[in-house]
């Protein structure tokens, strides 16, 4: 990262997990951020070459919490599998927000709590 500008942020996790929003919310405060779909590749490090991040945050959601944001046609089975497609992303993130029970509001400040504190 060069000094003077705004980290490279990736964004990965399960469907429904709250990558979208958090994007936007970040992008709107002017971050550099941007949204890996790697849950749909069998690529181990899609997010890196899509990205190539300075920071990789990882958002989790239980099937519970998926469900209620989004109908889904799947259980368990799949979001184990999309887990397996997202190891190596979780193994090398820099933040991780289980973002059951949280607004999006809330994920917006641990986020920010981090990218402020945490670099």
């Amino acid at each position: 990262m060069t000094a003077g500008r705004k980290p490279r942020i990736a964004i990965v996790g399960p469907c429904a997990s709250g990558k979208t929003v958090l994007t936007g919310r970040l992008r709107a405060l002017g971050y550099d951020a941007h949204e890996c779909a790697q849950e749909h590749s069998v690529a181990p490090a899609m997010w890196r070459r899509i990205t190539d991040p300075d920071i990789l945050i990882y958002l989790d959601a239980t099937l519970s919490t998926i469900a209620q944001r989004r109908q889904i046609d799947w259980g368990e089975e799949y979001l184990a599998e999309l887990r397996r497609r997202l190891r190596h992303a979780r193994e090398h993130c820099d933040l991780y927000i289980a973002t059951d029970g949280l607004t999006p509001e809330e994920v917006l400040r641990r986020a920010l709590s981090f990218l402020r504190d945490g670099i």
